[in-house]
């Protein structure tokens, strides 16, 4: 009797386990199957600039660790001037003077690649949003 019960248990975990990766993996598989294309959004350029601080790849994929160092050195470091490893550009350390400065419209630029990239920044935990900047 105990081999039919264990054989019974093994069909059970099975079955469990089938339907918990379909659950977990449903929004994978789903986008696949209808072959929904997400789009990157369209953000708003600064208007008069032709590029950032640092090349738009490097920007994309690091600004958030560009941030954090220049926290870290300006905070606890005292130093108030960025060399752009790109472009060997001198920037003022300053998320309002250097980063709103071009990116004024918060909304438009921001707020559409983190609600694309569901990633929610924590800049005005510590930061007053200046006027002005959407």
């Amino acid at each position: 009797m105990k081999e039919k019960t264990a054989m019974n248990d093994k069909k059970v975990i099975a079955t469990g386990l089938v339907i918990f990766l379909a659950v977990v993996t449903y929004p994978f598989w789903s986008t696949l199957v209808a072959g929904a294309k997400v789009s990157p959004p369209e953000l708003e350029k600064p208007v008069g600039e032709t590029r950032c601080i640092e090349d738009k790849v490097f920007m994309r994929q690091n600004h958030m660790e560009l941030l954090n160092e220049w926290k870290t050195i300006s905070v606890r470091n005292g130093v108030a001037k960025y060399t752009s490893k790109t472009y060997g550009v001198e920037y003022e350390i300053s998320l309002t003077k250097t980063c709103l400065k071009c990116h004024q419209k918060k909304d438009r630029f921001c707020d559409r690649c983190h609600a694309y990239a569901t990633v929610v920044p924590n800049c005005w935990n510590c930061h007053n949003q200046p006027k002005g900047i959407s």
